[in-house]
């Protein structure tokens, strides 16, 4: 009888033991959608850039970090831009083949494609600017969840700035998007996610 108490409370010890690192590894591998728009779909879109037209689908097999912002934005889109670069640049050389950032403004008047070019290379070579009229660029948006207005500015140099929502999406390797960072997400957790999504 004692025997069988004794089997019974280790069996019961690895019962638990598989029941944890079965909830940790589930945990690991979620791709719940953060942020403020759980139900954003996302999807394809083609755009310009200073060396032509680029579209999302041009990057199938890459993870692609994807921010909208604009290039007068005097807070919000250099933090950001810069905690995506300090992420990038922590990747090994094999790492960042596969990875590819995007900056899409949603100033297209003021953004020219040149402008652009250099702002988004500024911050890492690997992140490349992009836009278009203000109705593809309303458009696409659209399908990420993006809100943006235009807020005008009396007796000021820049005349407008542009609010916008500012989170940082994550499109896996099928082109799907996987995650959403919110506003100034540190460089190691998207470090660590675009790691993870690489491993898909």
């Amino acid at each position: 009888m004692k025997k069988l108490n004794t089997l019974f409370i280790v069996l019961t010890f690895i019962l638990i033991v598989w029941i944890v690192i079965n909830l940790i590894q589930s945990k690991n591998q979620s791709t719940k959608i953060l942020g403020p728009y759980p139900n954003v779909k996302g999807g394809e879109f083609s755009l310009n850039s200073a060396n032509g037209t680029v579209s999302l689908s041009d990057f199938k097999g890459k993870v692609v970090l994807i921010y909208f912002g604009y290039t007068w934005c005097p807070d919000v889109c250099p933090t950001n831009l810069s905690l995506m670069s300090n992420a990038l640049s922590q990747l090994t050389e094999n790492e960042i083949k596969n990875v590819q950032g995007i900056f899409i403004s949603v100033d297209p008047g003021r953004d020219t494609l040149d402008k652009l070019a250099q702002y988004s290379n500024y911050f890492h070579p690997k992140i490349i600017g992009l836009t278009a009229s203000n109705e593809e660029v309303s458009a696409i948006a659209k399908k990420y969840g993006v809100s943006y207005r235009i807020v005008k500015q009396e007796k000021s140099a820049t005349e407008y700035v542009v609010d916008h929502s500012s989170v940082t999406y994550i499109v896996g390797k099928e082109n799907q998007l996987v995650e959403i960072l919110p506003h100034a997400t540190d460089s190691e957790t998207i470090l660590k996610r675009i790691r993870f999504y690489l491993k898909q």
